[in-house]
C-alpha cells in the first residue's frame, strides 16, 4: 500500500494537526520528501512531535521510513524546475559548500552499504571473460561510460561505448551483442528511456545484463542480471555522480586484481608506447621550466 492509498484510507481518524500534515504532503510530496519532521511541522503548523506519531499512526516506524517512501513514490518524477526549488528549498541559508560535500559523502556511505558483494565480484568475473564489454548511458551519465570505457579499452580489446546517439543508431552499435557478451547500463534518476530498450535488447539477445544505478527500484534492475547500487540525488539541480563514480573506481580496480599479470603485461607494454612517443610530460622537463 503506498502511502497516499495510506492516507486517504485513515483520514477520517486523524487530528486536526495530523489532517494538515496529509493534506500538504498530498498536495507537495514532492517537498514534502526531503524535509526533516522539524520543518514538515513548521511549514504546516503543527510540533516535531505530531509530525512523527503522524507517520506512526500510517504504518511507518519512524518518520525516516515514511519520507523514504515519499521518495521512493517521486523518484523518477521531478522535473528540472522541481530539481531547482527543492535545491533551494535544502539549502536554504546553509554553506552549500560544506552541505555539498557531506551530501556527497553520505552517499558514498549508503552505497558501501546497499551494494551486493555477491553481485559486484559477479560483474567483475562476467565482464573478465566477456568476448565484447558493451558501455550504455546516455544524457549525464555518458561521462560515467566514457571514463569506464576509457580504462576498460586500455585493459579489454572489445570495448563499445554507447552513449548519446539516436534510437536507431543504438540499436545498429549493439545488433552483435550475443550470449559471450556484456553491456553494462548505467542510467539514474529520471531514468532514461533509451537505457531501459537498450537493456531490453540485450538481455533479449542473452548477454549479461549488469545495471549501475541507484536503487532495486530503477526500471534496469529487471533487466539485470547483476546490480550494482550506487546512490545518486534525484531532486538535486545537479546529478550527483560522485558514488557512481567511486564504484566505477572499484569495478576497474577489481578487474585488474582479478586479470592479474595479464594487465600488468598490457600496461608495461603501454608505458613503453607512451614513453616512446612522449605522451606524459617527464620529471626533468617539469625542474628545466
Amino acid at each position: 500500500m503506498n502511502l497516499l492509498t495510506r492516507i486517504n484510507d485513515n483520514m477520517p481518524h486523524f487530528s486536526k494537526g495530523q489532517k494538515l500534515i496529509a493534506n500538504f504532503i498530498t498536495e507537495h510530496y514532492d517537498k514534502a520528501a526531503f524535509m526533516t519532521a522539524l520543518k514538515l511541522g513548521a511549514t504546516v503548523g503543527v510540533s516535531e512531535s505530531t509530525v512523527v506519531r503522524f507517520a506512526s499512526e500510517l504504518g511507518y516506524d519512524g518518520y525516516p521510513k515514511m519520507q523514504k517512501a515519499m521518495q521512493e513514490m517521486i523518484r523518477d518524477k521531478l522535473t528540472s524546475v522541481q530539481r531547482i526549488q527543492v535545491t533551494k528549498s535544502r539549502m536554504e541559508g546553509a554553506d552549500v559548500l560544506t552541505n555539498v560535500l557531506n551530501q556527497d559523502i553520505e552517499k558514498i556511505r549508503r552505497t558501501i552499504e546497499e551494494t551486493s558483494r555477491g553481485d559486484f565480484n559477479a560483474a567483475v568475473k562476467a565482464i573478465s571473460k566477456a568476448n565484447t564489454i558493451y558501455i550504455f548511458a546516455v544524457r549525464s551519465s555518458a561521462a560515467l561510460a566514457s571514463f569506464l570505457g576509457y580504462y576498460y579499452s586500455l585493459i579489454f580489446e572489445n570495448v563499445k561505448i554507447i552513449s548519446n546517439y539516436g534510437e536507431t543508431e543504438i540499436y545498429e552499435k549493439l545488433f552483435r551483442i550475443d550470449k559471450g557478451d556484456v553491456i553494462i547500463g548505467i542510467s539514474f534518476p529520471r531514468y532514461s528511456n533509451a537505457a531501459v530498450k537498450a537493456m531490453t535488447f540485450a538481455h533479449r539477445r542473452g548477454a549479461t545484463v549488469i545495471a549501475l544505478t541507484d536503487s532495486m527500484t530503477s526500471p534496469l534492475c529487471s533487466l539485470s542480471d547483476h546490480i550494482l547500487i550506487a546512490k545518486s540525488d534525484m531532486a538535486s539541480v545537479v546529478d550527483s555522480l560522485v558514488a557512481p563514480l567511486s564504484m566505477i573506481n572499484a569495478l576497474i580496480v577489481a578487474t585488474v586484481v582479478e586479470l592479474d599479470d595479464e594487465v600488468e603485461k598490457t600496461f608495461g607494454s603501454l608505458e613503453h608506447i607512451w614513453e616512446e612517443y612522449d605522451v606524459y610530460r617527464s620529471k626533468s622537463e617539469g625542474e628545466n621550466t
